[in-house]
């Protein structure tokens, strides 16, 4: 069974149709991608998954339960986490308590044990800095535990936040542009970053305009174009497909422009 399945999504703003009958799936340890020229619903589609946004139309199941239109936190506690095109780090925060703000929705205990700092609160925030540094361990940043977030370099912000991500516990990660902004020796980090993750099980969709890195790391790519899925396989068929050719043409297909989808 699919970790994560989009049946039919549809949504329109003000009589304009945004995303217009999208369906794919993607499965444990497999990277799908969803590209597409500006202004494609890329972003959109994204929105909708994640409980950002509520279709208008379809469905998307959670390993095999239906979460159309769960609120983001609903649908982190069942094993979906997504980043953001804009970074969603605490600058003043050190990077291990960044990480251990993860957990927190992976919490169950009672505010009033958290207030008097009882044995299961104590026990609780020792579990989640345990987990935070090992998960800092996985994206490289262990030596930066103690540093202030705002003085890391903007590719391992990118990963920090993929590692908070993952404090949830994830089965699903949605990763919205994880390179963007990156330099190319940041970039093949997050690539071997996201290829590391999907390793160990979890099913990664992602939007991202570095075709490059889209080719290098896909296994799986979904093309949009005005909101209607255009081209779907392997990177190899897709980057032939002569709708897609058409849909880039006059920008350049290895790198279109990098405003957001």
């Amino acid at each position: 069974m699919s970790l994560l399945s989009v049946e039919g999504l549809g949504i329109a703003f003000g009589g304009l149709k945004a995303v217009d009958d999208v369906s794919f799936s993607v499965n444990p340890g497999e990277i799908v991608s969803v590209i597409g020229p500006n202004g494609a619903g890329k972003t959109t589609l994204f929105n909708m998954i994640s409980g950002v946004y509520m279709p208008r139309s379809g469905r998307v199941r959670l390993n095999g339960e239906d979460v159309t239109g769960y609120a983001p936190h609903l649908l982190a506690r069942r094993g979906m986490s997504r980043t953001f095109q804009n970074l969603q780090i605490f600058q003043n925060m050190t990077v291990l308590e960044n990480a251990i703000a993860g957990f927190h929705l992976r919490e169950k205990g009672s505010v009033f044990a958290d207030l008097f700092g009882l044995p299961g609160s104590r026990r609780r925030s020792r579990d989640a800095r345990t987990g935070a540094r090992e998960l800092l361990a996985r994206v490289g940043l262990a030596n930066a535990a103690e540093l202030e977030a705002g003085s890391l370099s903007y590719g391992a912000l990118k990963r920090l936040e993929i590692a908070r991500a993952l404090a949830l516990d994830t089965k699903v990660l949605l990763l919205d542009e994880p390179a963007a902004g990156c330099n190319a020796v940041e970039t093949e980090e997050i690539d071997h970053l996201i290829a590391e993750v999907a390793a160990s099980g979890v099913a990664i969709l992602l939007v991202e305009h570095d075709m490059k890195m889209v080719m290098r790391i896909s296994n799986h790519i979904v093309v949009l174009d005005h909101g209607v899925k255009i081209a779907e396989g392997e990177p190899g068929a897709v980057s032939r497909d002569p709708n897609v050719i058409a849909a880039y043409l006059g920008t350049k297909t290895e790198e279109p422009s990098h405003a957001h989808g």
